[in-house]
């Protein structure tokens, strides 16, 4: 049987997504992710814990991110946990782990620059709009068949 790779996370965006354009016009969105718990010492006073959670979102994805996402908004990210290597500027090496996003749904939350989220806002009629859903479409040779 195959292992299982899935993440769900809600939580705060720590930043503005940052884009990068990659040669053969593949485009890759990372930001941070603030998600919260809480919990009472033995004492009975409550503590906050907050955990960050690095995130990449490719291709359609990031560029959903670029235009829609920005620091402070409250939102719902599916994917796989990785965790990679790399050769740091002192040549030392280097691990990293993050989320690589299938799916992320605008839930609201904060708005930006007093503007209104683009999910949280209320229209002439005054009920907010639904959640907007996105989802990276797999790639060709990551079908199963």
């Amino acid at each position: 049987m195959a292992g299982i790779n899935k993440v769900i996370l809600v939580g705060n965006l720590g930043k503005d997504p940052e884009v990068r354009h990659l040669e053969g016009g593949a485009s890759v969105a990372n930001f941070t992710l603030a998600t919260n718990e809480y919990f009472r010492d033995k004492q009975g006073t409550r503590i906050e814990r907050t955990e960050w959670h690095n995130i990449s979102a490719w291709r359609g994805l990031a560029e959903m991110a670029e235009k829609y996402l920005k620091k402070g908004q409250q939102v719902y990210v599916e994917g796989k946990i990785r965790t990679r290597q790399y050769q740091d500027k002192d040549n030392q090496t280097r691990y990293i782990t993050e989320i690589v996003a299938d799916e992320i749904t605008m839930l609201g939350g904060r708005p930006h620059s007093g503007e209104a989220s683009a999910t949280g806002a209320t229209g002439a009629s005054g009920a907010a709009e639904a959640p907007q859903t996105f989802r990276q479409e797999p790639e060709l040779d990551q079908l199963p068949f």
